[in-house]
């Protein structure tokens, strides 16, 4: 689940990112153009039967990312704006903070 609300003043797109609890039984960790593909700059956490992180985003921007699920295996937001082609044969999803 992607999830977008914008600060008063709309400088900031607040993204929550939200996926199933049963897709990881360790860690979840989200790598993508707004964190340089790093993937241990943004960890998701458990709560209940999901993992959730809130990304501060600039607006009106677009971001490729994926999950990368108990450190090995990579995966798109099933409710991304879009999926992209990447170079490794496979697809990026898309975040578009729109105004």
């Amino acid at each position: 689940m992607v999830e977008k609300n914008f600060t008063p003043k709309r400088t900031v797109c607040k993204v929550k990112l939200s996926i199933p609890g049963e897709w990881a039984s360790g860690s979840v960790k989200v790598a993508g153009d707004f964190n340089d593909w790093d993937t241990s700059a943004d960890e998701l956490e458990k709560k209940k039967d999901r993992w959730e992180a809130t990304l501060r985003l600039k607006p009106n921007s677009e971001y490729r990312f994926r999950y990368i699920l108990d450190g090995e295996k990579w995966e798109n937001d099933d409710a991304a704006d879009a999926y992209v082609p990447n170079e490794f044969g496979s697809e990026d999803s898309v975040i578009v903070t729109g105004s």
